[in-house]
């Protein structure tokens, strides 16, 4: 009897966690958000398929291929383990403009690594929010002008667009 009561006590303090849902809307990101929602949205954005190689980070937004996991073969494991049924891809980049933060921008739910020096980055920032129409989260991660591999994964749909731009 005790230990069932222990269950129910550990099971109703941890329901919060399980029912928290993303804010919804587009104020409720923790920073602003209208330059990438802009570039995520641009009719000139650059497209790219899994596996592309750009010299440099364009300045505009990216439409984005993916394939399944098998066949993005991904450079670095993703920290986050792919769904089955999901989609992947992954892009080199030779520089960003300088060093500095950074905001990586997407247009749909799926997982980000950013692999720079054979380390996966780990974002100094995240927001994230469910009905806002071109954006659906935001990252800050610390880059450093050497080359980078930006990898997508866990995507529902077999097209994302991207935006990597210099954090105002």
């Amino acid at each position: 009897m005790r230990n069932a009561l222990l269950i129910a006590l550990l099971l109703l303090n941890a329901a919060p966690i399980f029912a928290a849902e993303e804010p919804s809307g587009c104020d409720k990101f923790k920073w602003p958000i209208e330059h990438e929602r802009a570039a995520l949205t641009a009719p000139d954005r650059v497209k790219l398929t899994s596996g592309a190689e750009l010299a440099a980070v364009p300045a505009t937004g990216m439409t984005f291929t993916l394939v399944t996991p098998a066949e993005a073969r991904l450079p670095t494991p993703p920290e986050r383990a792919p769904k089955d049924g999901t989609f992947a891809g992954f892009a080199s980049f030779k520089t960003v403009s300088k060093p500095g933060i950074y905001t990586v921008s997407l247009s749909a739910g799926a997982w980000i690594d950013v692999v720079q020096n054979g380390n996966a980055l780990m974002p100094r920032g995240f927001s994230g929010a469910t009905d806002c129409d071109g954006i659906h989260k935001t990252m800050k991660y610390e880059m450093s002008a050497n080359p980078f591999v930006l990898q997508i994964s866990g995507a529902r749909d077999n097209v994302v667009s991207v935006a990597i731009l210099p954090s105002e």
